[in-house]
C-alpha cells in the first residue's frame, strides 16, 4: 500500500514496516490510493498499539494510516507526537517547541492548534513542496536529516546514515563544517 512516509514527506509503497503509525486526516480513496497529500494541518505521529484498538488499513471514509520507520523520520516529513496516545512525548514536544520558538510568544496554556499552524507553513511551500533549510552542519543536533545527492540522510554522533524504507545504511563520517 501506498502509506509510509519518506523523510521528504512524501507518501510511497514499501513493503519495509515502522515504529510509529499517524496521519493527515482522511486522504485516501476507495480503491485504497492517496489523492492528496493531507487534509488536515495536523500531522500526528501514534503508537502502533494503544488501548487494543484494531483498525482496518485505509478503510472508506475514515483517516488514513501513515507509517514511519522511526521518529527523527516523522519528525522530517513534519509530524508531531500525538495527544492521545503518545502524551509523554506530546508534552515534551510541546515545550520544547515553545522553548525553541519565543518569537511567538505562546505559552504551556496555548492551543495546539495555533502551533499546528505554524508547523504547517514550515513544512510546505504554498506550491505544495516540502520546505528545506540551510544551515552550517556544526549547528545541526543528531536526528536531524540532511541531503547529499538528493538522498536523504540522518546525523548522529558525526556521521551521517543513508535513510531507506528499510532502516539505516551507510554509514559515512561528517566532515563539520564550521564558519
Amino acid at each position: 500500500m501506498q502509506n509510509r512516509v519518506n523523510p521528504f514527506g512524501e507518501i510511497i509503497e514499501t513493503k519495509a514496516r515502522g515504529l510509529l503509525m499517524g496521519n493527515r486526516g482522511h486522504i485516501h480513496n476507495l480503491n485504497q490510493r492517496i489523492v492528496r497529500p493531507f487534509k488536515l494541518k495536523a500531522w500526528i505521529t501514534c503508537k502502533l498499539e494503544f488501548k487494543d484498538r484494531r483498525r482496518e488499513i485505509m478503510a472508506p471514509n475514515l483517516y488514513t494510516e501513515l507509517f514511519f520507520l522511526d521518529e527523527a523520520t516523522a519528525f522530517a516529513a513534519g509530524h508531531r507526537p500525538c495527544f492521545e496516545c503518545r502524551r509523554d512525548d506530546y508534552n515534551k514536544f510541546k515545550i520544547a517547541w515553545l522553548k525553541g520558538n519565543p518569537e511567538y510568544q505562546f505559552n504551556a496554556g496555548t492551543s495546539i492548534r495555533d502551533i499546528d499552524e505554524i508547523l504547517h507553513k514550515e513544512r510546505i511551500d504554498k506550491d505544495g513542496s516540502k520546505k528545506m533549510y540551510e544551515e552550517n552542519n556544526s549547528n545541526l543536533p543528531d536526528g536531524t536529516f540532511i541531503v547529499v545527492n538528493n538522498q536523504p540522510y540522518v546525523l548522529f554522533q558525526q556521521h551521517i546514515y543513508l535513510w531507506t524504507p528499510f532502516g539505516y545504511t551507510e554509514r559515512n563520517y561528517l566532515r563539520l563544517i564550521k564558519k
